[in-house]
């Protein structure tokens, strides 16, 4: 049976987390480890937790500072690999895995490597949002073949990258391709990191492994829709977007993002301070080139 380490990243919320633990101890196939990442919680997370006993062998790394969601799935991955874990399987604090998510996403992993090859790189579940409609900021990128697996009888669709909710990650993979950059701190970690993946072959999003992610508000996102209050965001994913054009793809792919970014904010008009400060993360994501983390 494979061994499968749980990795959650966690800041700030207690509540949420409380469900995806009891999500995961759920599962028709038990992880053989929990691994729960505490970006520097202040809300009481890191008493809970030190307290907190499981019917799975629990890990928690306590994090210094907040080092955002892709400095935790790092430190997490790393540590599931240490222990020696065959897979390890990443989420965030507010998905909901279905009690079957991992049996099935294994089973499918297990499918589409029998087809595809054993470079086959990783399996994310479809994930849905809490009232049970697809959760459009978490569809996976599919490939022009989308549908060979499906063709032939499994349950399967072919994409080149996902987000880190709920996706099942083989050892050999970051043994081979590192860690995802922790540099980024927050956002496309996960588009960057599948991207690498999936260069050789594409991965797979299981049909029938289903995660529920309880976020706020359920809508994709665009550059026109800048403000005060999401800018500190938006901000990482125009530098780190910007440096993914720039240093793994082209001069002109960073120049087409370039003008992606700010048509999307003439045409949703946002403050011109803010269409400033997006550019400047422009500029310095031309110049951010984190290097890969490796765990060998």
């Amino acid at each position: 049976m494979a061994r499968v380490a749980a990795v959650v990243v966690t800041f700030n919320r207690l509540d949420k987390l409380k469900t995806v633990i009891a999500s995961i101890e759920a599962q028709s196939h038990a992880p053989s480890s929990l691994v729960i990442v505490d970006n520097a919680s202040t809300d009481g997370t890191g008493d809970y937790l030190a307290s907190l006993e499981s019917s799975l062998d629990l890990e928690i790394v306590s994090l210094p500072t907040n080092s955002g969601g892709a400095g935790g799935f790092s430190a997490g991955m790393r540590r599931g690999y240490e222990l020696g874990a065959d897979f390890v399987w990443i989420m965030d604090d507010d998905g909901y895995p279905e009690p079957d998510a991992l049996e099935k996403l294994i089973a499918g992993f297990d499918a589409a490597a029998s087809e595809l090859g054993e470079q086959m790189p990783f399996a994310c579940s479809v994930v849905k949002y809490i009232d049970g409609t697809i959760c459009e900021m978490n569809n996976p990128v599919p490939t022009w073949d989308w549908g060979r697996l499906l063709a032939i009888g499994q349950n399967s669709v072919m994409v080149t990258s996902c987000s880190f909710v709920s996706v099942l990650i083989p050892r050999w993979a970051i043994e081979r391709y590192g860690l995802p950059y922790k540099e980024y701190f927050i956002w496309f970690d996960d588009s960057e990191y599948t991207l690498r993946l999936s260069k050789e072959c594409a991965g797979v999003q299981v049909l029938d492994s289903v995660t529920v992610h309880d976020m706020g508000v359920n809508q994709g996102v665009n550059f026109g829709m800048i403000d005060d209050k999401n800018a500190w965001k938006f901000a990482y994913g125009i530098r780190n977007q910007a440096s993914y054009r720039r240093h793994h793809q082209s001069l002109p792919h960073f120049f087409m993002f370039a003008a992606q970014v700010v048509v999307g904010m003439r045409r949703g008009r946002v403050k011109r301070r803010l269409q400033k400060q997006m550019i400047k993360k422009l500029w310095e994501g031309f110049r951010f080139d984190p290097q890969v983390d490796r765990v060998v």
